[in-house]
């Protein structure tokens, strides 16, 4: 199935930073219901390796299903602003992270990257714990 435009929920941690690290991701179609999720531990890595992982993990997700058009939510600021080129991206280990997603990202129609609260990325989050739960036990 072909979808026009989806939403995607993204998030990652680390339990310590860098620490076991866990990813999650949400998608939605255009009426609101959840077509995807995604709840990996992607072994040690830092909170910001983790939300860039979680993101490329959603829009690979996104790309499979055929989705022509994004807007992806992410409660980290410096991926928002970095995806949305007003910052460099200066952390060696960060850069390849960003280019995979950045060009993960033109092979849609249109994307959009907007940061929101993380009391709004509360799927996300919840499938990031869930991940790292599994694999402390």
């Amino acid at each position: 199935m072909k979808y026009n435009k989806l939403t995607i929920f993204t998030d990652g941690g680390a339990r310590g930073n860098p620490g076991p690290a866990g990813i999650g991701a949400v998608i939605f179609d255009e009426r609101g219901g959840v077509i995807a999720e995604i709840s990996e531990c992607i072994g040690e890595a830092t909170n910001n390796q983790a939300e860039y992982k979680a993101l490329i993990a959603g829009l690979t997700k996104a790309k499979n299903l055929g989705a022509l058009e994004l807007e992806v939510f992410l409660d980290s600021e410096l991926v928002v602003k970095q995806l949305n080129r007003e910052y460099r991206v200066k952390d060696k280990q960060l850069a390849p992270l960003f280019v995979q997603a950045y060009n993960i990202s033109l092979g849609f129609k249109k994307i959009v990257f907007k940061h929101i609260r993380r009391e709004k990325n509360e799927l996300a989050d919840k499938l990031v714990n869930q991940a790292l739960d599994k694999a402390v036990k």
